[in-house]
């Protein structure tokens, strides 16, 4: 027997204070969601295989972008950006926000940079 279970985002984000840590919500196929809490700015990066989905919940997004991708964009809640593999970006939270992602379990944040910042193994909520 297969047991579902819902998930409260205001609930599942106050499990955690934790910035630029990204928390695994559940697994589709080879899918995660995942939660995260940004604050300030991140660093220039892209993946090379996987595309992300930044769904804004809460606070204010500035996904910037080269400007042969169409510059930055800023997202509000209930707004989203799909970034493709292999696009540069660089997300800024003005000020903290939080963000539902959704990518491939193989994704590492911090794509092709490896810093600080990176994380391998993401907590579960």
């Amino acid at each position: 027997m297969v047991v579902l279970k819902k998930i409260n985002l205001t609930k599942a984000f106050a499990a955690f204070d934790e910035t630029w840590s990204p928390r695994i919500g559940g697994d589709i196929n080879d899918f995660q969601v995942k939660l995260v809490k940004l604050d300030g700015a991140f660093h220039w990066h892209h993946h090379e295989e996987e595309d992300e989905l930044f769904l804004v919940v809460r606070g204010t997004l500035r996904m910037k972008l080269r400007d042969e991708n169409g510059g930055d964009i800023v997202l509000g809640p209930g707004e989203y950006v799909i970034v493709p593999h292999g696009v540069e970006h660089c997300p800024v939270a003005e000020p903290t926000c939080e963000v539902v992602l959704f990518e491939r379990n193989t994704t590492l944040n911090t794509g092709n940079v490896e810093n600080e910042r990176t994380i391998r193994e993401p907590k579960r909520l």
